[in-house]
């Protein structure tokens, strides 16, 4: 951590907040998250790319990804996506990150984070799309367990998605989307919505098999 935090120092003059560097490890940061927090603190005005981020502080595109990952569940960064020019790019937005400072000058403890989310559900998206996860689709993924999902209906859409051999996040939008609609918020509930669906199928195929083709009443 000494040699890490002593280079990024020494490429720019950069100031580090005293609350944080006391209080890292009460916010519940590793020291490289700790480190990447302090990369942050020096690129917030310039567009997010993880892959120079992975260079300069020896991680794999992975590695970066995950710990932005845990930084936004604890509400410390944010990734906002601002056009400029023609082109659309992300940048990093540190205002959580000031916040809970504020929280801490103003009644002397860290503010507990409202959710964590567990780093596995990315892998799992990683692992089924066969490839790393965008920036934004991390962000996409993100707004799903912030808000009305929960962490087991958003792997039980991805497998819904699966099956029906699509890897798009949209797709999967849809089908939370639906679920939500019908009431549907855990496993259970979607077992009983197909074994409806299958039933209402079963009866439609047999009104079909038994009607009487030849006497329809048509002349």
């Amino acid at each position: 951590m000494t040699e890490e935090l002593w280079k990024i120092l020494k490429t720019g003059d950069i100031l580090i907040p005293k609350l944080l560097l006391l209080k890292y490890q009460d916010l519940k940061l590793t020291d490289r998250q700790f480190i990447l927090l302090i990369y942050l603190l020096d690129i917030q005005n310039t567009s997010f790319n993880p892959k120079q981020i992975g260079t300069d502080l020896h991680l794999s595109l992975e590695e970066v990804m995950e710990e932005i990952t845990v930084l936004t569940s604890l509400g410390l960064v944010k990734l906002e996506v601002k056009k400029v020019g023609n082109m659309r790019d992300e940048f990093v937005n540190l205002d959580g990150l000031y916040q809970k400072l504020v929280y801490v000058i103003i009644n002397g403890v860290v503010e507990e984070p409202k959710k964590e989310i567990s780093t596995d559900i990315f892998t799992t998206f990683e692992h089924e799309f066969g490839r790393t996860l965008s920036p934004m689709e991390y962000e996409i993924i993100n707004a799903w367990l912030d808000g009305d999902y929960t962490e087991e209906l958003v792997l039980l859409a991805l497998k819904e998605a699966i099956y029906n051999g699509t890897t798009n996040l949209r797709y999967i939008d849809r089908i939370l989307h639906n679920w939500y609609k019908k009431g549907i918020r855990t496993a259970t509930d979607v077992e009983k919505d197909k074994k409806t669906f299958q039933t209402r199928k079963v009866k439609s195929l047999e009104i079909f098999d038994n009607y009487d083709w030849l006497n329809d009443g048509n002349e």
